[in-house]
């Protein structure tokens, strides 16, 4: 896509716990820190410390299908304002109450907290499904504990792009173009590609063909008439995309279209299959769906 194609936002969205099911918004303030508000929360599993996750499959099946939603907007250099927890029952509970914590930890039947700073260690346990090619170092139908966030950065001896404390797995913005699932329904037309399997946090609405992404990395997005997106990474694809949530069924197969179709050498990391790209803010500012996109 070059500077003067038509691209547009079609989506926003923010994810105010991490792994659960989040907002659609009309407008959305991005901060040198990323999106405001996203993942400003997550849950903490008591027995062990670890940062609850859904690609924790076995632990904490059904976090997708919790909703997170801010009380209030959150304001840019803000503390996080409190986040109101809708359970798939209907319950609902305010972190600021104390019992967005008990009724979660009944839910999942076992010790969790929501907590605002990510612990030091920042580690999860992932599960690695049992698909070839999805892991480049092998691993199938078993979990492996995962350093996430800036102590990702730090144990790879490298400068973190995401602050400590915060709870993004490896950059602060994501991005995502109706091209890419297209191509993927092309491919794999017996899956669903909905936006919501991949958790972006900018969905962009395309007309150029195929993975078009892959040739934005080291490239800067200008998104509506201030923000800048300087795209860092494709960003690798895991067991997350084939969970089950709302109306999405569990579907293994969207992971194996991107490792037949799109698997991507990260250097280092090896091959992984990815869809959409990673960046950081370059430039701060206000953006609303439907406002304008380029390249540079």
């Amino acid at each position: 896509m070059s500077a003067k194609a038509m691209a547009s936002v079609k989506e926003l969205w923010r994810f105010p716990v991490k792994s659960m099911a989040g907002e659609r918004l009309d407008e959305a303030q991005f901060t040198p820190h990323g999106m405001a508000g996203d993942r400003a929360w997550a849950l903490i599993d008591v027995a062990t410390g670890k940062v609850v996750s859904a690609k924790s499959v076995r632990l904490f099946d059904g976090i997708l299908r919790c909703h997170a939603a801010l009380v209030e907007p959150p304001r840019a250099g803000a503390e996080a304002p409190p986040v109101r927890v809708t359970l798939p029952d209907g319950t609902t509970a305010t972190s600021d109450s104390g019992a967005a914590d008990r009724a979660l930890s009944a839910f999942f039947g076992r010790e969790v907290r929501l907590a605002r700073v990510a612990p030091e260690d920042f580690t999860i346990d992932q599960y690695h499904p049992d698909i070839e090619g999805a892991d480049p170092q092998g691993h199938r139908d078993t979990v492996v504990e995962a350093k996430l966030g800036a102590a990702l950065f730090s144990s790879l001896g490298a400068p973190s792009p995401v602050a400590a404390g915060a709870f993004f797995d490896v950059f602060p913005v994501s991005v995502l173009t109706t091209s890419t699932m297209a191509r993927l329904a092309e491919l794999q037309p017996a899956s669903r590609f909905d936006a919501r399997r991949f958790r972006m946090n900018v969905i962009v609405e395309t007309r150029d063909p195929g993975f078009i992404e892959n040739g934005w990395v080291g490239r800067a997005l200008t998104v509506g008439t201030s923000v800048r997106l300087d795209v860092t990474m494709p960003d690798p694809r895991c067991v997350m995309t084939t969970l089950a949530q709302d109306d999405l069924p569990a579907d293994s197969d969207v992971l194996r279209a991107l490792v037949q179709h799109n698997r991507i050498d990260l250097g280092p990391l090896g091959n992984y299959p990815c869809a959409g790209v990673y960046a950081v803010v370059g430039a701060a500012g206000s953006v609303r769906a439907g406002d304008a996109v380029s390249i540079g």
